[in-house]
């Protein structure tokens, strides 16, 4: 007992430390905010990302121009701001701080400068290219809402659907030659046409509340005659001629190149309240091919599952007659089928406590997704709380460790298994440290590249925290009433020597029958888990949370289900060794999650570079590590309660 209180002390020391962080006590607010006409707005700066390389960088990396502010002496000096991001927004690689782009309230600007005249080396124009050649975005924020650009698609009837995409993008390839359009020179962006969407209600509150924040980028070689650099309200003539004259581009394969980066700023009434204000982002994906591929995917997964259901029961209950049969007869001791081994059913596995450790892991990540998505769709982990949905994750990844060190425990026990203090540290440090492993191996790659994905080190002291403060002590706690509380006995007893097992059939060997086991799973996620690597590596929102707690039901009960014909098949071919086969069955679903990945990554996916396809495996093999503790824990107790009831409903002598 002293040992589970230090272990709970422990927790409760480091959480109360640690977590008012880590929780994001410090989250930019998502509550309405009112600005009264000519208030000054806050437009802040986030990353750049790109599709070909999956390696976000910060902002001010690339020589944009940097806000300033005077100093003692009435110099301008440098003045960078970091925002206080939370956990998850630090592991998904967002670095938010100020700009030097000035706006106020309902006040409209006309190409404004953003600050002096630039003037670029060879070295960083080639950067400017080669982040414009991979088509990097930048990202931008005006009051929680992130920028979007607008786009029209048209249709082959002639209908037009508005889209928005995230950021905006850095520059643009052109073909400056008509005779050689495959020759491409980059243009960079250094114009932006700014229009931010306000709603007022002047009976409910005061003021304006931002609704839309829309940004056009635009590439314009603007001349450095013509306006005077004392007088902040002058602006280049290229500036105002733009909408009325070709525009010259501004190319930056140069030995040096100066560039005036300059904004324009429109306000628009909008009847679109703010409550309503992210359904554009939330709308970027055609709806109604997420519609139909959900359900048709949900109706072939019930249908199969029903069909399972069916044959399970009616070849049950006709097992169950011909063994009442049997034990009235003279023949009752000719026993066939699952019934014969009823004296090895329940003799514990080999390696009985990587077992235990393995569904306890399982239980744990079970817990947390079960947690996390009735928080999603409750609308608390909206994309407006940014990282709130990875920072309830690793924390609630965290705190579940409890059940991790539980269900190992009453397992190892039940196994007959001593070494508790042995099982209770390897469920604490196995997966855990498996999976940290392989995100430090990433972050170390992403360090080297400079990359604003790169995870800091104080950071990574913070995650160190978290796992042996409150995970290793929460899990010790759980695996002391684990294995104080007592298991149940088995419904038979178990012989002193073991049966031997008779050859199997082809399709009964261990190999084929778990991988056929993990495609009904795979198939009830597949058409979801096409939306979530879009997600993640398009760089979209995810926001369907009540279909992926659809899916999720599905995908449970597809488990149980399938692991439990695929261990009554195994029982009738009178093999008592279904502890593993029923973890595995189920757990295959990972390694067919593994194999569309790779498919998706050579038929979606854009990326180019060998660094960034090794990120991408590298994090989709810690997808499907998770995926395979929850699944092989689902397919465990499903068979586990299966074998219990039918040994418990036959007599034996």
């Amino acid at each position: 007992m002293a040992v589970a209180r230090t272990a709970l002390a422990l927790a409760i020391f480091v959480a109360l430390t640690l977590l008012p962080y880590s929780l994001g006590f410090y989250l930019p607010g998502v509550a309405p905010a009112e600005y009264i006409e000519g208030e000054s707005i806050d437009l802040s700066v986030n990353k750049l990302t790109s599709v070909h390389t999956q390696l976000p960088i910060r902002y001010y990396d690339l020589p944009f121009c940097r806000p300033v502010k005077q100093d003692k002496d009435g110099k301008p000096v440098e003045n960078i701001e970091d925002a206080r991001e939370n956990l998850g927004e630090i592991l998904l690689g967002d670095v938010i701080e100020n700009s030097a782009y000035l706006l106020e309230a309902k006040v409209a600007k006309e190409c404004r400068r953003v600050c002096n005249p630039m003037t670029y080396t060879k070295e960083q124009l080639d950067d400017f290219a080669e982040k414009i050649e991979q088509e990097y975005r930048i990202h931008w924020i005006v009051d929680n809402l992130p920028a979007a650009t607008k786009k029209l698609l048209y249709g082959q009837d002639g209908e037009t659907m508005t889209i928005y995409e995230l950021g905006f993008p850095l520059g643009e390839m052109i073909a400056v030659n008509p005779e050689k359009p495959d020759e491409l020179t980059a243009a960079l962006n250094n114009h932006v046409d700014i229009k931010i969407m306000f709603h007022e209600d002047a009976g409910r509150y005061e003021g304006m509340r931002v609704v839309g924040f829309e940004v056009k980028a635009r590439s314009i070689q603007h001349t450095l005659s013509g306006f005077d650099l004392s007088d902040s309200e002058s602006f280049p003539e290229t500036c105002a001629q733009a909408n009325t004259r070709p525009i010259v581009p501004l190319y930056v394969n140069q030995k040096n190149l100066t560039v005036v980066w300059t904004y324009s700023v429109v306000w628009e009434a909008s009847p679109i309240k703010w409550a309503s204000r992210w359904d554009i982002y939330l709308m970027m994906t055609d709806d109604q091919i997420h519609w139909f591929s959900i359900i048709n995917s949900l109706m072939i997964v019930l249908f199969l599952t029903g069909m399972v259901a069916m044959i399970m029961m009616r070849t049950l209950h006709a097992d169950f007659r011909r063994y009442r049969e049997m034990d009235s007869s003279e023949e009752a001791q000719e026993e066939t089928g699952w019934k014969l081994v009823h004296g090895d059913v329940f003799r514990p596995p080999s390696h009985p406590m990587l077992l235990s450790v393995s569904v306890g892991s399982g239980v744990q990540v079970l817990a947390m997704a079960v947690i996390t998505m009735i928080f999603a769709v409750l609308g608390f982990l909206s994309p407006a709380n940014r990282g709130g949905l990875m920072t309830a994750m690793v924390v609630l990844m965290v705190v579940m460790s409890i059940f991790a060190g539980y269900f190992s425990a009453r397992v190892y026990k039940m196994f007959k298994g001593k070494l508790w203090k042995q099982t209770t540290i390897l469920t604490a440090m196995l997966y855990p440290g498996l999976t940290f492993s392989v995100f430090f191996f990433l972050n170390l790659v992403i360090w080297g590249e400079k990359a604003s994905g790169a995870v800091p080190f104080l950071i990574l002291l913070e995650l160190f925290g978290l796992w042996f403060g409150i995970s290793v002590p929460l899990t010790f706690f759980g695996a002391y009433f684990g294995f104080r509380k007592q298991v149940p006995d088995p419904p038979v007893r178990v012989n002193q020597i073991p049966r031997q097992v008779p050859d199997q059939v082809w399709y009964m060997q261990p190999v084929f029958s778990i991988l056929m086991g993990g495609i009904l799973p795979f198939g009830a996620i597949f058409i979801e888990l096409f939306f979530i690597l879009s997600s993640i590596w398009l760089h979209q929102f995810y926001y369907l949370f009540g279909f992926l707690l659809i899916v999720f039901i599905i995908l449970v009960l597809t488990c149980a289900e399938i692991t439990i014909v695929m261990c009554y098949f195994q029982l009738c071919s009178e093999d008592y060794h279904w502890w593993w086969r029923a973890y595995l069955t189920s757990g295959a679903s990972a390694f067919y999650m593994f194999l569309y990945s790779i498919f998706y990554f050579f038929t979606k996916l854009q990326i180019t570079k060998a660094l960034s396809g090794m990120l991408y495996f590298g994090y989709t093999l810690i997808m499907a590590i998770e995926l395979f503790l929850l699944t092989g824990a689902i397919g465990f107790y499903a068979c586990f309660f299966f074998v219990t009831k039918i040994y418990r409903a036959i007599k034996v002598e």
